[in-house]
């Protein structure tokens, strides 16, 4: 059992801000990165808004220059998943991995992120990897000269339709509401681009197929009207839930499973905290999660120098 002072779980922007903050605390954290080193802003084909990069970057180029800065203080990434965690006993907290490694660690810092919801109706499951994607960013290049539909109506969906232009020949955005939840500058642009169009009013109700995605049935939610459109691929872009089921039955969270932290983001138990979209369902941006990451970071730092007052005072006195 490796004895640890800090484990971060998960790698994204707010699993390595924390990581790059107690790293030059001196604390050497180790960062187990789930799945994917990045998180989701690993498949993001452009990141535009985040301070400091007037020309933009790609979202696995932003990665990377954190992960560099993190590790160039001292931070460990380990790329291997949690599968259970010990919050019970309190500190030192215990983790165990899919690699087999046990970890005893004071503090645990929680950035495992956010998941692509699905839209749960017939044909999805088995389409999956067979027209049906959750990344326009990792699966446009299959859609070259192919017509594809866009399922949501926020920024992720929007920006995706955009950058699925570069290969589709056509994208329509299918979206419940008639107009978007997206930025103006977003929809603008959306707006602008020849190759993309718009269902308004609408919802998909089953994606259609044998060996490939062939259509998507579609239901007008004003008319009732439903009808069959001819598609190659189905992007869904609805949102995202928390991957906070490791954690159920440990940790306090809200009734859609986001871990509930306090100013200092403390989760219900002392010194685990969260950062990130694991307990943020409100912003969701980079910029806020690696201002929550940081946060998270220098609060472990407080928690492990107040401990270490207590124990200072205890062998004195003793």
């Amino acid at each position: 059992m490796q004895k640890e002072k800090v484990v971060i779980i998960g790698s994204g922007p707010a699993g390595l801000a924390a990581a790059l903050y107690t790293a030059r605390a001196d604390l050497a954290p180790l960062v187990i990165t789930g799945q994917q080193l990045g998180g989701q802003i690993s498949i993001t084909s452009e990141v535009e808004n985040y301070p400091g990069f007037p020309e933009s970057l790609t979202g696995p180029e932003l990665v990377d220059l954190m992960h560099k800065q993190a590790e160039k203080f001292g931070a460990r990434i380990k790329i291997d998943t949690v599968t259970e965690v010990d919050f019970t006993h309190g500190s030192p907290f215990t983790i165990t991995t899919s690699g087999g490694e046990v970890y005893q660690s004071q503090t645990v810092i929680i950035a495992a992120g956010a998941s692509a919801r699905r839209l749960g109706v017939p044909g999805e499951n088995e389409l999956i990897g067979r027209g049906v994607s959750y990344c326009g960013t990792c699966d446009g290049f299959f859609f070259r000269g192919k017509d594809v539909v866009v399922v949501g109506g926020g920024d992720s969906a929007l920006e995706e339709s955009i950058f699925l232009t570069k290969f589709a020949t056509q994208v329509r955005i299918i979206h419940r509401r008639d107009e978007f939840r997206a930025g103006a500058i977003l929809v603008n642009r959306a707006r602008r681009n020849p190759k993309i169009s718009f269902v308004w009013n609408t919802v998909v109700e089953e994606i259609i197929g044998s060996d490939r995605v062939e259509g998507v049935r579609v239901r007008n939610v004003r008319t009732g009207a439903t009808e069959l459109l001819n598609t190659d691929g189905v992007f869904i872009f609805i949102g995202h839930h928390p991957n906070s089921q490791l954690f159920e039955g440990q940790l306090e969270m809200d009734e859609h499973g986001y871990l509930i932290t306090d100013e200092h983001m403390q989760t219900s138990v002392p010194g685990v905290f969260a950062a990130g979209e694991i307990q943020d369902p409100i912003w969701r941006q980079i910029a806020t999660s690696v201002g929550q990451g940081a946060a998270a970071g220098m609060a472990a730092i407080r928690w492990l120098e107040a401990v270490e007052d207590e124990v200072a005072k205890v062998e004195v006195a003793g």
